[in-house]
């Protein structure tokens, strides 16, 4: 066996999201032969990846099949989390990807689905920081367990920055974190905005692959400081399968799909998609309606990242400050991951294809 004999073999092997192989796509390095072992590392677009069982078994097999049948193999993963993202003076500077996560209207899970994203991220082996951007109804503290805590501050270069907090391997911030949480903030749109920019350029994320920004419900002065500020990588769309909030999730989607706004849409997730009780695990009740935001998702052309059941234990985590992702819930985990993992895909595939999101001008 030679290196020339493994690269012509793994040449056949697809990366399944990007549609080429794994070779054209420079994937493949550190190959070593030591008579009839081999082994090569495989360099994923995400540490988070879901079809790194796929590319194993793949390359396993295209080594035997068509270099040697005798062959003991041994796939490596590394991962070098594809972004966009190239300039490094910008504001941060350190994060690959920037996904906001969006609804238009409130009470549909959004928060949840938030935490729960960058969770599963980090499972998968990606850093991971979660950004909470709705000032007037912060929800990360309670969901993590850390209300009350304080970031504390760090001196870069003579400029006073604010260290996030870290739980469950997420670096956190948000206005919770920052005002005493029973006194109402009460801002007018330009202050709420100054304190997005702050969170952007104040904060030390440091080197993240993954910045989730859980955004405050509407279409309004938020979500344009954020695309006015950062390159916006794409944004994910929350909603529940009723018709109020559907034509509120249209209004997000039309958005985003803006001219002068035209950010990626990752993709649509419903959330509260059927009531599942602990007794009766097998059963569905569709309190909200059937597979309302998967119809959506179709009218408008997104792909649909799946749907996350109305558990007790979702509820529970969120208020008991431990998320479903860290839970014991397994039926909750499972939603949540098959709905990260389509996320992912998707990122990846939005990085490859679609250009770097370039930052709104708003002049009126």
């Amino acid at each position: 066996m030679t290196e020339t004999d493994i690269l012509k073999a793994l040449s056949n092997v697809q990366e399944p999201d990007l549609g080429k192989d794994l070779v054209t796509l420079n994937m493949v390095k550190d190959i070593a032969i030591n008579g009839n072992e081999v082994s090569f590392t495989i360099i994923l677009t995400t540490p988070a990846c879901p079809m790194k069982d796929m590319m194993r078994t793949a390359s396993e097999n295209a080594v035997k099949i068509l270099v040697n049948k005798d062959a003991v193999v041994k796939v490596n993963f590394t991962a070098n989390t594809s972004s966009t993202r190239k300039d490094n003076q910008q504001v941060l500077a350190g994060v690959k990807n920037i996904i906001a996560v969006v609804s238009g209207k409130g009470g549909v899970g959004k928060s949840t689905i938030a935490a729960n994203l960058a969770l599963a991220l980090a499972e998968g082996g990606a850093t991971v920081g979660l950004m909470d951007a709705d000032i007037y109804g912060p929800s990360v503290p309670m969901m993590f367990g850390v209300r009350g805590e304080r970031p504390q501050m760090k001196d870069m270069n003579g400029k006073g920055m604010i260290v996030p907090l870290k739980k469950y391997g997420i670096s956190l911030i948000s206005i919770g974190l920052l005002v005493d949480e029973k006194n109402a903030v009460v801002w007018r749109g330009p202050m709420a905005s100054s304190a997005i920019r702050q969170f952007i350029t104040d904060v030390d994320w440091g080197e993240l692959d993954y910045l989730i920004i859980d955004m405050p419900p509407g279409t309004g002065d938020i979500h344009l400081t954020l695309m006015q500020t950062v390159p916006v990588t794409g944004v994910v769309i929350v909603t529940t399968p009723q018709n109020v909030a559907l034509a509120d999730a249209k209004k997000a989607i039309a958005m985003f799909g803006q001219a002068q706004i035209n950010v990626p849409i990752i993709g649509l997730v419903e959330n509260m998609a059927w009531f599942t009780p602990a007794e009766l695990p097998e059963n569905k009740y569709y309190l909200f309606g059937k597979e309302g935001g998967k119809k959506l998702a179709e009218e408008y052309d997104l792909s649909f990242l799946g749907q996350i059941p109305l558990v007790q234990s979702i509820r529970e985590g969120g208020d008991n400050g431990i998320p479903a992702m860290v839970g014991d819930d397994e039926i909750s985990k499972k939603a949540f991951r098959m709905f990260v993992s389509a996320a992912v895909r998707n990122i990846a595939m939005r990085n490859a294809n679609v250009p770097v999101t370039q930052l709104i001008e708003v002049t009126a």
